[in-house]
């Protein structure tokens, strides 16, 4: 099993910048790759960003973030990051970190294939 637990979220406005992190723990040797989702009110959870744990950390993006959000990893610390910055109010929602076991060659992006989830984080944009 993966604990994930995920942090950072808050009430910024228009413009602002904000970083979540995503600390795992538990069998963390067995994780893929990591992902972020976002979920708005009456919306359908969707793909943000996702790195793959191992070797060469490729890395992901939704068409919408691209360009203003960053994955990140730290292997050594079992966590990974989220950097938003120039948000809109299209990014209020509340963020879930994700892990999947599978070590794919390339990272995916529906949520069925993520194993693990954390609580969600809520990041509100206002305008």
């Amino acid at each position: 099993q993966v604990q994930l637990v995920e942090s950072g979220g808050g009430l910024v406005q228009a413009g602002d910048s904000l970083r979540l992190s995503c600390a795992a723990s538990g069998r963390t040797f067995s994780i893929g790759a990591m992902g972020w989702f976002r979920q708005a009110p009456g919306k359908e959870r969707e793909f943000v960003a996702a790195v793959k744990w191992k070797n060469n950390g490729n890395t992901l993006y939704a068409d919408s973030v691209k360009g203003r959000f960053t994955i990140s990893r730290d292997n050594g610390k079992d966590t990974v990051f989220l950097q938003m910055i120039s948000l809109s109010p299209e990014d209020t929602a509340v963020y879930y970190c994700a892990a999947d076991r599978t070590n794919s060659m390339y990272v995916r992006t529906w949520a069925g294939a993520y194993d693990y989830w954390g609580q969600g984080t809520q990041v509100t944009v206002s305008s």
